[in-house]
């Protein structure tokens, strides 16, 4: 069923730039990051806005809003001597400059110093909550507070809450004590109200220094990453700067395979932590390295080793990673204190529950396929015969085939998208010929997405199921299944709402101290994408036809609360015929008894 848009005569060859695959083009003369970039996005952009001062005031207020979300460090003071900026971001852009993000984050690094001092005093003596005070949590704080002093109170008040919070819930759990298991009841213990506080203020404690220690850890090749997204950002929500270890990650999460040991580390008070072996990897088959091990030295092969004793996860990982049949050696720290050193011998890590997979569901005798899709992968190695996540559903489809079931149910539900040709592919296993997405470029011009095979790997009854965080690809196809009337779509109020379709462009020609590889890759916006029947998922996203309610109802969620996001519009429908089956008469019966059973349940 593998759509061939290799042809490049194909008439949607155009969408082989889509997301996954990297432009040849070379872009942007000129030795700095900044000036490369914006020199690309004026060029590639599908709505690049100008650089000026309005542009300007736009990367400031993004800038301070990630900085400082809470406005727990910034001060009216700092906020005065930032605001001289406001307006010369764009001339510091042209020129290559970070004027402005330096100036911001050496005041930032000043408060963390600040703040770790007022904690650190706070949180060693013991608590008095007999008095009257009152902490109020807000979802958005609106203004800084004046100077230092008042930041300080600001602190002290959301330490001591915090900590009470924690205590709050190490009480309650003594009250509840007898209604734990029996297993538990025997290894539970009962401490004095004294010693619960004191264990309350140290949780704070590592909290909060934790949480500064991440943001010293950042170096300023971390640092400048950030900027620059924040000035990406401004273009729209998905364009974004990847230096080449963050690419290297994207690729990985799209073709769920690796070169590497095969373990999952997590950072854990400076050390990295083995979580999990791989299954099948080469940790796994060496067999000495286990979850709970402590890395604390890495070594290529018989080569000096290096100390990664607090050293940030991400640089420790560039380490552990490496080619194919490599050595590394790794001295760890077993959990009874023994150290030891294992050597690994580097291998392909395939990530399993990256894949499609199904599963059988009898109800009352009959079978109903289920295909749980976490992403739309796609490995376009080897001229294009890598791993897709289109085939894999088609290979799924036929052993449930083989099984008999009279139904399947696509689960889409936190499935952020992926790969638009695969989206195109998974379309047409359940339809002939017909289009299945319209992209504009742009210049305004409109192609059309088809599928182009008349084979249908599945012609019976279909469910898509999604939620708010199903986006792009997911929504490619739940669009177009719904507007054929080839499936039923159930879920949440609404899917995410990203209508938009990136690629990804190397940067040319560039490196620096900062940067050895080289300056990666920049994911572009190049075009947006529209139901066949001409209206966009960009901010409303799909509306399933049974609508399930949801605890997150309430939250404002999705593409239509990121900041800077592309419009809504329309285009003209494209021509295709509706889905018909001896089935999709009954499809209309359903969905109304669907939302009648919805509607009387009080749960």
């Amino acid at each position: 069923m593998k759509t061939k848009f290799w042809v490049p005569i194909t008439t949607f060859s155009v969408l082989a730039t889509v997301l996954v695959f990297c432009s040849n083009k070379k872009h942007a003369a000129g030795d700095s990051l900044l000036v490369k970039i914006t020199n690309i996005l004026k060029d590639e952009h599908y709505a690049a806005p100008k650089i000026d001062d309005e542009f300007s005031k736009k990367v400031y207020s993004n800038v301070l809003e990630k900085l400082d979300n809470d406005k727990r460090f910034f001060t009216d003071k700092d906020i005065v001597k930032l605001k001289t900026y406001e307006t010369s971001i764009d001339d510091q852009i042209k020129a290559g400059r970070f004027d402005f993000f330096d100036t911001a984050w050496s005041i930032m690094m000043k408060k963390l110093d600040f703040i770790e001092a007022v904690t650190l005093k706070e949180l060693n003596q013991k608590y008095d909550y007999t008095g009257n005070e009152t902490y109020t949590v807000k979802e958005e704080e609106k203004n800084y507070k004046p100077d230092n002093n008042a930041l300080e109170g600001e602190w002290k008040l959301w330490l001591k809450f915090q900590s009470l919070d924690r205590l709050y819930r190490k009480v309650e759990a003594q009250k509840n004590k007898n209604e734990l298991p029996d297993s538990l009841k025997a290894t539970f213990k009962v401490l004095p109200f004294d010693t619960l506080e004191m264990k309350a203020r140290e949780e704070t404690k590592k909290f909060v220094t934790d949480w500064f220690k991440r943001w010293r850890k950042m170096d300023r090749r971390d640092q400048i990453s950030f900027y620059v997204n924040s000035i990406t950002e401004v273009y729209d929500p998905h364009t974004n700067y990847f230096p080449p270890e963050d690419k290297a990650n994207f690729d990985i999460s799209m073709t769920g395979k690796l070169e590497g040991i095969g373990a999952t580390l997590t950072e854990r008070d400076g050390y990295i932590k083995i979580e999990r072996i791989v299954p099948g990897s080469a940790s796994y088959k060496q067999g000495e390295l286990k979850a709970g091990d402590l890395i604390i030295k890495v070594a290529q092969g018989m080569g000096e080793p290096v100390d990664v004793v607090d050293m940030k996860l991400d640089d420790a990982i560039q380490l552990i990673r490496g080619k194919k049949g490599t050595e590394v050696r790794l001295t760890v720290k077993k959990p009874d204190g023994s150290i030891k050193v294992i050597p690994i011998i580097r291998d392909v890590v395939v990530i399993e529950e990256s894949y499609a997979r199904s599963a059988i569901i009898e109800i009352d005798g009959m079978k109903y396929g289920l295909i749980h899709l976490p992403s739309f992968y796609a490995d376009f190695s080897d001229k294009g015969r890598g791993r897709h996540s289109s085939e894999d559903v088609r290979l799924e489809i036929d052993k449930l085939k083989e099984e008999g079931v009279r139904g399947i149910i696509m689960d889409l539900r936190n499935n952020g998208g992926g790969s638009l040709i695969d989206a195109i592919d998974m379309g047409g296993l359940f339809i002939s010929k017909g289009p299945i997405v319209q992209v504009r470029d742009p210049n305004g011009d409109i192609k059309v997405g088809p599928d182009q095979n008349p084979n249908v790997s599945w012609s019976g009854p279909l469910v898509l199921l999604t939620n708010t965080y199903s986006a792009s690809a997911s929504e490619i196809l739940a669009a177009a299944m719904q507007d054929y009337g080839r499936a039923v779509v159930i879920g949440t109020k609404s899917t995410f709402g990203k209508g938009t379709v990136q690629t990804f462009m190397p940067i040319q020609g560039g490196q620096s101290a900062e940067f050895p590889k080289g300056f990666g890759q920049i994911k572009v916006t190049i075009q947006k994408f529209y139901r066949i029947n001409g209206g966009t998922t960009q901010l409303r996203g799909v509306i399933p036809d049974v609508i399930v309610p949801d605890l997150y109802d309430g939250i404002r969620q999705g593409e239509a609360e990121m900041h800077f996001h592309l419009p809504y519009d329309k285009i003209k429908k494209a021509s295709y015929a509706a889905f018909k089956g001896g089935f999709t008469s009954r499809m209309g019966s359903a969905i109304g008894a669907s939302k009648k059973r919805i509607a009387a349940d009080d749960h």
